[in-house]
């Protein structure tokens, strides 16, 4: 599980970081709101660990632009305030947790599992953009009521896209949660790319709107928008 901790307070962030690594998590750890904007949209967490008294873009600012982008994954926000109205503003900015500080790294622990266990029973079986549909326990894809057969990394890299759909995927995010490679001597940019093309002629050639886009420069995006 990838969880993305947003704490500017160097030693909380460095505990934070330790205690949820000794407890089976890898950890990115961000310390403006910035960088962690920028690294939620360039990387994908199973849960965001979010500080609301962030320099710069506070925690609400940044988690009210994710979830207007249609980001889905879980937040935790950990304030030092307590008071009724700052939990409602968290709240309904998006967040799906509220810790006040200070607080008991077993009670952040249990918190953080029940999100994750919660995202879990709520995932779903299929995928669907436009036209495009996606059973995800069959593993059988469909545009226009007409059947596409994917191989299994194809299926694989389209659920990503789909699950991602409206924002940027980088070639990097591909290469470390479709092939599972987070060093390499070589990168994996030409593999990746071919792969891409052979989903796009899958899925896009004989239909309408076309829905791979590839951001020059950035990586690619799935979206109904026309270019």
């Amino acid at each position: 599980m990838n969880i993305l901790v947003v704490e500017d307070e160097p030693k909380v962030g460095k505990a934070l970081s330790e205690g949820l690594k000794a407890n089976g998590y890898e950890v990115t750890l961000a310390q403006t709101g910035e960088d962690g904007f920028f690294i939620a949209n360039s990387h994908s967490f199973d849960l965001i660990v979010l500080d609301v008294m962030l320099p710069g873009r506070n925690g609400i600012e940044v988690l009210k632009t994710l979830r207007r982008q249609g980001l889905q994954v879980p937040v935790l926000l950990l304030t030092a305030k307590d008071a009724v109205e700052d939990r409602v503003l968290g709240l309904d900015a998006g967040a799906d947790d509220y810790l006040v500080k200070p607080f008991a790294f077993p009670e952040l622990g249990a918190r953080i599992r029940a999100l994750l266990r919660r995202g879990k029973t709520e995932s779903v079986l299929s995928l669907k953009l436009g036209t495009l549909e996606m059973d995800l326990t069959t593993r059988s894809v469909t545009r226009d009521g007409k059947n596409i057969e994917l191989t299994l990394r194809e299926f694989e890299l389209l659920e990503f896209l789909v699950r991602n759909k409206g924002r940027v995927v980088s070639r990097e995010m591909l290469a470390r949660d479709i092939w599972k490679e987070t060093s390499r001597a070589t990168p994996l940019d030409n593999v990746i790319d071919v792969h891409i093309a052979r989903l796009r002629r899958k899925v896009d050639d004989e239909f309408e709107p076309k829905l791979v886009r590839t951001v020059r420069g950035v990586g690619f995006m799935l979206s109904e928008d026309e270019r």
